[in-house]
């Protein structure tokens, strides 16, 4: 997960490498991408930094035991002489799941633990969104829409969310960031920039202007697994990696009179 590091040290990484001889897919240079980075800034302060801030429906039940029922006597008895040695077994990974369950809950209750954080961009691509976290370690899903691509964090510990939004708005100099997270049932939305939080705003009217799932997601009406049920396309930080990240980065990238630019 994402840790609060030092800006120098996310710069001097990014770009970096040979990348196991893979850098000729890319459409320019390292040293061309790290300008590219760093030169977003330039764009996304044309644009108002607060303005527009904005499955599978789980695994299926295993139906053996209803098969088994229509099978003769013989497999009756095979079935007989595990002893429930199975059920004991689902009884036990159930049990440990609950305890999980529990806990996270109660550590969400006291506050340690955020329910839900996301973080809400003006990215149209949540390809581009998810290259980008991939390139500052975070580890997110992120779903793209009109008023900005999203990305719903996983470690939710402590200040992991905070530290996740600093690291973003580091890798990607100039970009800004709205980070939504509840914590004990409490709404908080900030804006980061450069990797500093800034401007707060009030969750009604930052959710009004942000992508409908979020409002869902933040207040436990949704979560992900069934944004994918209904249709919504994912994409999950942990298929990408460093290559591939900067290739999706890359071709999202045009260089012109005015420097680099997003498409």
């Amino acid at each position: 997960m994402a840790d609060d590091k030092g800006e120098d040290s996310k710069g001097q990484d990014f770009g970096e490498g040979d990348h196991d001889g893979e850098s000729d897919d890319l459409h320019f240079s390292d040293a061309e991408l790290e300008a590219a980075m760093a030169g977003f800034e330039k764009e996304f302060a044309d644009q108002d930094a607060g303005g527009d801030a904005g499955t599978d429906a789980g695994a299926q039940a295993d139906n053996s035991g209803d098969a088994g029922s229509a099978d003769d006597g013989d497999d009756d008895a095979g079935d007989d002489s595990n002893d429930g040695s199975d059920d004991d077994a689902q009884t036990v990974t159930g049990a440990a799941e609950e305890t999980l369950n529990f806990d996270d809950e109660l550590q969400g209750l006291l506050g340690n633990r955020a329910k839900v954080a996301v973080l809400v961009t003006r990215l149209s691509s949540a390809d581009l969104l998810a290259a980008f976290c991939q390139i500052a370690d975070i580890s997110a899903e992120c779903l793209a829409d009109e008023s900005g691509a999203v990305a719903v964090l996983r470690n939710l510990d402590g200040d992991a969310p905070e530290a996740a939004a600093k690291d973003l708005t580091r890798v990607v100099n100039g970009m800004p960031v709205v980070l939504v997270v509840n914590r004990a049932d409490k709404l908080e939305a900030t804006l980061y920039l450069g990797g500093e939080p800034g401007q707060k705003f009030a969750p009604p009217a930052l959710l009004d202007s942000s992508p409908a799932f979020v409002e869902d997601l933040m207040l436990g009406m949704m979560d992900v697994m069934g944004l994918k049920a209904q249709g919504e396309h994912v994409i999950d930080t942990g298929e990408f990696n460093r290559v591939k990240a900067m290739k999706i980065i890359a071709d999202h990238v045009k260089f012109g009179r005015r420097g680099p630019q997003i498409q």
